[in-house]
């Protein structure tokens, strides 16, 4: 509970709250396919994050269990992230919902080219009038 909830109407209201956003089931999908990885490399693998909001949502999946932060002694410090026993269950779960997205990607972005097209005739429109 990272955001600070202390309770939740469901088990669906937990999930959402841990996995909740743009950028950290992409962390989840990065860290189940690389293993652990260091933050350069994760921000790496996330195109469009930015190193402050990689950050913040690193504490908030570490704060709810879900990933490890490994501080190796050295110079300069090394730090790696990984997922714990909680983080693969939650990628285990978020698996369907990735083979959905690859399923349908295709025409999940036909319909929002669709969309985008008919908004910009209604501009149009709207300035003709």
């Amino acid at each position: 509970m990272a955001k600070g909830r202390t309770t939740y109407d469901c088990g669906l209201d937990a999930a959402v709250d841990v996995v909740g956003g743009k950028w950290k089931p992409l962390i989840l999908w990065a860290l189940h396919a690389h293993g652990a990885t260091r933050f350069g490399e994760l921000r790496r693998m996330i195109t469009g994050v930015s190193e402050k909001v990689l950050i913040q949502q690193l504490r908030e999946l570490e704060a709810d269990g879900i990933v490890h932060r490994e501080v190796y002694p050295e110079v300069p410090p090394r730090v790696e992230y990984s997922l714990t026993t909680l983080g693969q269950a939650l990628n285990t779960a978020l698996l369907p919902l990735g083979e959905w997205g690859d399923r349908f990607m295709a025409e999940i972005l036909a319909a929002k080219e669709a969309q985008k097209e008919s908004q910009e005739e209604a501009q149009k429109d709207a300035e003709a009038a």
